[in-house]
């Protein structure tokens, strides 16, 4: 079984900072975009991308960790989610698991305590009526979403199972793990098409990250931008719009772009929160004999208590 600890090189006990830096470095240095002729690339961003998404997600990270799911999200046992917990089937048309267990008719024994009369040597109820006939079963669907398609609610198409492809429209406030129902597109049954479930599997990008209804980006500026102030272009998730940099700026600075962020099941849109990340180069003649040269001496730790 592939292990997304391994791919993306943490321990199992990694935190979740850890795992979002290892894959951000991964994405960065794997995405297709840089690797257009290399297949093998491609196929690691998405191997890259998968135990991300496993290991991001605290609830299926603890049933990785307990061997009840694989890295795909399928559970690894035959009936569900190993033993322990029993597990769920749906009932199957005409009886399967609501009348008979072991050969033994439930509804005969409960005939028997209550004196008959639950059933009509027909079979059917002596109510008047007969039981409605049952649907066919629901189909489940996994829809894999990408992060800016479901910032934008942009529509999706999905392939049923019959081979039909359908256009599918986002709900507001979707997020990781909704589910969409889809009335009549499950197995055919006597009483009619069960449904179709759908759930919502959103992509993490390579430098968005959605908190709520915000979304997040770290963005890298110089160490002259941060003194003097700029005005630059900044992505969102509807494109790069202009951004202006205070004077004075300082790593950890956070500005807001208003309404580029996820739509709220209010209506509502979410934020853009940019935090300032000064890049400072490695080796540089000229930063390197300014700062031996700068007499700057505030104590910017006093807070710390040293």
């Amino acid at each position: 079984m592939a292990d997304p600890y391994s791919i993306l090189g943490v321990s199992k006990g990694a935190s979740e900072k850890e795992v979002k830096s290892a894959y951000r470095k991964l994405a960065k240095e794997l995405h297709p975009d840089r690797n257009k002729n290399n297949p093998a690339a491609s196929e690691k961003f998405s191997d890259a991308t998968k135990a991300y998404d496993l290991l991001s997600d605290k609830d299926k990270r603890a049933q990785f960790d307990r061997g009840e799911i694989d890295m795909d999200g399928n559970p690894t046992g035959p009936f569900g989610y190993g033993g322990g917990g029993g597990s769920f089937r749906q009932p199957e048309p005409g009886g399967g698991m609501g009348g008979f267990a072991d050969g033994v008719d439930f509804g005969d024994i409960f005939d028997g305590l209550f004196g008959g009369g639950g059933r009509s040597s027909s079979g059917q109820e002596s109510y008047g009526r007969s039981a409605p006939p049952p649907k066919g079963a629901n189909i489940a669907y996994k829809l894999a979403v990408e992060f800016l398609d479901a910032a934008m609610l942009a529509p999706q198409r999905i392939t049923l199972s019959d081979g039909k492809t359908i256009n599918l429209k986002l709900p507001k406030g979707v997020e990781h793990g909704t589910q969409m129902r889809l009335p009549g597109k499950g197995q055919s049954g006597p009483g009619g098409n069960g449904d179709a479930i759908v759930t919502i599997h959103v992509k993490p990008h390579i430098f968005f990250t959605r908190d709520g209804n915000n979304v997040r980006l770290e963005l890298p500026i110089t160490l002259k931008e941060a003194v003097l102030g700029a005005k630059m272009k900044v992505p969102t998730v509807e494109g790069p719009v202009m951004l202006t940099i205070p004077k004075g700026s300082n790593s950890g600075t956070h500005l807001r772009i208003k309404g580029r962020g996820f739509t709220g099941s209010n209506g509502k849109r979410g934020n853009q929160l940019v935090e300032l990340q000064i890049h400072v180069p490695d080796d540089d003649a000229a930063l390197t004999e300014f700062a031996k040269n700068w007499d700057y001496d505030e104590n910017v730790r006093a807070e710390l208590g040293v």
